[in-house]
């Protein structure tokens, strides 16, 4: 409206800009920022044995999300693997004969029928985890408020090891939220957002991009707020 004489070439820009995300090779670069190196690859659980676990271990299951399908709430699609690593992990430290919790972080951001700590709580009941090792904090609407909500219950805990677990593209955002509260957890990346270059442009890709736009602007105000004395 504002630059007639410019608006083909400003419509241009856009479809060029879309087509960049939506075939893959704009969302790729900023995937790649969203989750670095040092976190772009799954927890190898084969190098895993006792010696990885101390004498009291919390593993911490961060929420990603419920979804409403067919009128019955789920967890999204890449929590199942964050569940699936948190009840392995747990697995695993029993086997070393320590006392180990689970303690899953998530509260209703969505405003859905309920919270997301409560919604994976049976998936990881179903998976092995005993009730008495589970651990829900069900009030935090974001990754700051994870990070704040868990530490008073490792505290409690005595827990001597922790065990972070989230996908990739998360982990770098969580990583800066523990740590300001004086926690170093171990990273468990539990799986990997990767994007599919080519031609044709795909609905993922934009997903992608729009979960790494998400990460890389809370990733800023970290910093922003760190910067005022917020954070």
């Amino acid at each position: 409206m504002l630059w007639r004489s410019a608006r083909w070439r400003v419509a241009a820009c856009a479809v060029l800009v879309f087509w960049l995300l939506a075939s893959g090779w704009l969302s790729g670069l900023l995937l790649d920022f969203a989750q670095p190196e040092m976190y772009r690859t799954p927890y190898d659980q084969a190098t895993i044995g006792p010696a990885s676990f101390g004498p009291r271990t919390a593993i911490i299951l961060l929420g990603g999300g419920t979804d409403d399908r067919n009128g019955q709430l789920v967890p999204r699609r890449d929590v199942y693997a964050r569940i699936a690593l948190a009840a392995s992990l747990h697995a695993q430290c029993a086997r070393a004969k320590g006392v180990c919790r689970v303690i899953v972080s998530g509260g209703n951001p969505q405003h859905h029928a309920s919270a997301e700590a409560d919604n994976y709580a049976p998936y990881l009941l179903r998976a092995g985890v005993p009730r008495a090792d589970l651990v829900l904090e069900n009030q935090s609407l974001t990754t700051w408020q994870n990070a704040r909500n868990v530490t008073p219950i490792v505290s409690a805990e005595d827990a001597d090891t922790l065990l972070l677990v989230t996908s990739s593209y998360h982990m770098r955002r969580a990583m800066l939220d523990f740590r300001r509260f004086d926690m170093k957890p171990l990273p468990a990346v539990a799986s990997v957002r990767r994007v599919e270059r080519g031609l044709l442009p795909r609905a993922a890709n934009l997903e992608s991009a729009e979960t790494a736009l998400h990460e890389l602007i809370g990733i800023a105000q970290f910093y922003v707020y760190r910067m005022i004395g917020w954070f």
